[in-house]
């Protein structure tokens, strides 16, 4: 006879919904999130960009490793390359650590600080032509409501930058930027981003101009989840440059982050 309380256990499992699957939790594509990567877990995520009338475009790769076993710290490097005059080329790398002040289940606090390498060429615009220094805070809340909000400040310096010319002076830039994300399911988010750039460009150094940018973008990301751990985070994106006037300002963007195990999980 079979016990009674194996069939009452029996009925509540098969009555007991299944476990609802987890929410991407990723870089908005303008913006950067607060949220270090887990023990024995690596990202790889790559941006493209191109603008709609001129073609020029702008590729970025970037590989965050977690550096302990409850990872506060994480390393990363991210890799450039784009279009530029008269060639394509590398562009400038950058060395970036991040430290996770803060995780909690609706604030997270995590600043970095990068050195850029000049590896992309001055002269063809590809790259600052000196070595630079960028500190940014992010900070990322969630909510109940379904809404998570991604907001950086920033900023750069380059001490001997090179303009196309070969001039040089010392430059600096200030960032600031935000996304909202709606997760509308768990695996298909809709976002939208806003980024702010006041940089200096060298006229006849020492003299500098401080340009401004501003970015609105518009987009989509999901998710797919294999059975070996890999997550697979496509995304597209409008970026539209409210600065400039022509019809250039469009911009189409191209996500793609691939995020798995390695080592041994504890």
């Amino acid at each position: 006879m079979i016990p009674a309380a194996l069939i009452l256990g029996l009925l509540v499992a098969q009555q007991a919904p299944s476990p609802a699957p987890e929410p991407i939790a990723d870089n908005s594509f303008l913006v950067e999130e607060a949220y270090n990567q887990e023990a024995h877990v690596v990202q790889h995520i790559n941006v493209f960009t191109r603008q709609a009338r001129s073609g020029d475009w702008v590729y970025s790769f970037t590989q965050e490793w977690p550096i302990n076993r409850r990872p506060r710290h994480q390393l990363s490097y991210t890799l450039t390359a784009s279009s530029g005059d008269p060639r394509s080329g590398l562009g400038d790398t950058w060395l970036n650590w991040r430290y996770q002040v803060k995780n909690s289940t609706s604030v997270a606090v995590a600043p970095r600080l990068s050195a850029i390498l000049p590896t992309g060429s001055s002269t063809a615009g590809r790259g600052e032509g000196g070595l630079g220094l960028d500190v940014s805070v992010p900070v990322s809340i969630a909510t109940s409501a379904g809404f998570v909000f991604h907001s950086n400040a920033g900023a750069t310096i380059i001490p001997r930058a090179k303009d196309e010319t070969g001039q040089t002076a010392s430059t600096a830039s200030i960032h600031v930027g935000q996304s909202v994300v709606w997760l509308a399911r768990p695996r298909f988010n809709v976002l939208a981003e806003a980024v702010y750039f006041r940089t200096q460009a060298i006229l006849e150094s020492p003299s500098r101009e401080w340009i401004d940018v501003a970015i609105v973008s518009p987009g989509i990301r999901w998710a797919y989840n294999m059975k070996s751990g890999l997550q697979i985070v496509p995304g597209l994106a409008l970026p539209i440059e409210l600065t400039r006037k022509d019809p250039s300002r469009w911009t189409v963007l191209g996500y793609l982050s691939l995020e798995h195990p390695f080592g041994a999980r504890r």
